[in-house]
């Protein structure tokens, strides 16, 4: 709350301090589309209300006109409409316009795929994004190029397993095995349990099983992306089929 009333106090001497509405946008927009235990709580702390429109508009003018912000403006504003607004196609000429402006970010052309796939359930779109990404990590062209090497690597494979390309997928996540690529977080565990999926379906049972193990023992210990007992639960599959 002090901070919004700093924004209003900052835009109140200054009118034509953009990015200040940012803040105070996502504040009006937040506190109205916020559940209803949470209003409950800003109407006992005597917080002041919402308003989705009001909201939108801001963070609109900040996006804008803003000098400072009108990128975070455009990647936050990609979540509002998301989660909150249900426009994926908005969520997207957001995120395309950012990857446009600062192409040597991999993020953007990340969460471009992410979104195709999670959101719009269109593998094409996410596989373009990924070999996209995984074209300017190979050139150097992007910021963290061996991460976003790996990343996209691991994002171009998946898409290729679920249209059944599983040698592709083998060859594409190989290298970052390979490489022994330390980021993103648990990378070559993940590579090794796509190649077991993907040998799996070419019917190559011992290399399937090769791949689990290297996948249960190289997960990271917290393993927040459950790579051990989704590795587990494909062995315990293969060697009852094999029974």
């Amino acid at each position: 709350l002090k901070i919004k009333q700093a924004l209003e106090h900052a835009v109140a001497l200054d009118p034509d301090m953009h990015d200040a509405y940012f803040g105070i946008g996502l504040y009006h927009y937040y506190a109205d589309v916020a559940p209803t235990a949470l209003k409950f709580l800003r109407f006992l702390l005597l917080m002041p209300g919402g308003d989705r429109t009001q909201g939108l508009r801001e963070m609109a003018q900040a996006r804008a006109h803003g000098v400072l912000l009108a990128g975070e403006a455009d990647y936050q504003m990609h979540y509002v409409y998301l989660w909150y607004e249900h426009d994926t196609a908005r969520a997207l000429e957001l995120l395309r316009s950012l990857d446009a402006r600062y192409p040597d970010n991999p993020l953007f052309l990340e969460r471009i795929a992410e979104v195709e796939e999670r959101y719009r359930h269109d593998d094409a779109a996410a596989r373009h994004a990924w070999q996209t990404l995984l074209t300017r990590a190979e050139a150097g062209q992007v910021e963290g190029a061996r991460a976003a090497d790996a990343r996209a690597r691991l994002g171009l494979a998946a898409t290729l397993l679920d249209a059944g390309e599983d040698a592709h997928a083998i060859t594409v996540v190989s290298p970052v095995v390979t490489a022994q690529s330390a980021a993103p977080y648990g990378a070559i565990a993940a590579a090794h349990l796509i190649a077991a999926r993907a040998y799996d379906h070419l019917g190559d049972r011992a290399r399937a099983i090769t791949a689990i193990d290297q996948a249960i023992a190289l997960a990271p210990r917290d393993d927040p992306q459950s790579i051990r007992s989704h590795a587990r639960a494909l062995r315990s599959r293969l060697r009852s089929a094999a029974r």
